[in-house]
């Protein structure tokens, strides 16, 4: 998997893996049915078994994308203009030093809001995470190559690494910080990031407001994102959501 580029949140990830998966138990179970028929064609094609859409509404659905994508690209153009300036933060660092001196914080831009909660019910954020050689593994840009805006931005109270949690202690909204988390304080030995366990990560945060019309902008993103998603599958996330 290529680290630079993952555009998708968590949960969007979960979703594309469970696409992938249900059209490959379709080609399974019409495979089956061919051979036990014995006449080769089944009596139920794997349109049968999954929920189809149309070609006008997928249209619609990648029309409908393509708009919360731009409502989201000028809502959030200050802050991703301010955000970016910080860009030449991501670079490498030494592994080894990163592990050893635990976590590290460098306050990029002092905030003049309230000071973020533990738990991320007060404050949303637009970060880049990357590994010591650079190389990106997730972030809130469309691009971490070349970004022109943000894809998303991160809901904290969904709950976060212990490092973040940690990193972001005293920090408060309209801020910039550099946070370094060493390996224990990351994913340990629970699982591989940027290619091995215990590696520390480094993140370039920005904590803004946590506005009802942005969080409420950002799910609509989500969703959308979703169904044009499904939509490249032949599927139709709606129907697909109702049936469960």
């Amino acid at each position: 998997m290529e680290e630079k580029e993952l555009k998708t949140s968590p949960k969007q990830r979960i979703f594309i893996t469970l696409i992938a998966v249900i059209m490959l138990g379709s080609m399974i179970a019409s495979y089956a049915a061919i051979i036990l028929n014995g006449n080769g064609s089944s009596n139920a094609s794997s349109s049968d078994e999954v929920s189809e859409i149309s070609e006008e509404k997928a249209a619609e659905y990648e029309e409908a994308y393509n708009k919360v994508v731009t409502e989201f690209t000028e809502k959030t153009k200050n802050d991703y203009d301010e955000f970016i300036a910080y860009k030449s933060e991501i670079k490498a660092y030494n592994e080894t030093s990163a592990n050893d001196n635990g976590l590290q914080i460098k306050d990029l831009k002092e905030g003049s809001g309230d000071v973020v909660k533990s738990d991320g019910s007060n404050y949303l954020a637009y970060y880049v995470g990357w590994c010591a050689d650079e190389s990106v593994f997730d972030s809130t840009l469309d691009d971490s190559d070349d970004p022109s805006g943000f894809a998303k931005v991160l809901d904290p109270s969904l709950g976060m690494i212990e490092g973040w949690t940690q990193g972001v202690e005293g920090m408060k909204i309209g801020g910039v910080r550099r946070i370094t988390i060493p390996g224990e304080l990351a994913y340990g030995d629970s699982m591989e990031i940027c290619g091995g366990k215990n590696k520390p990560l480094r993140f370039l945060v920005m904590a803004v407001e946590r506005s009802d019309s942005l969080k409420k902008l950002s799910d609509e993103l989500d969703t959308a994102y979703m169904r044009y998603q499904y939509a490249q599958y032949g599927l139709d996330y709606d129907s697909m959501g109702a049936e469960e």
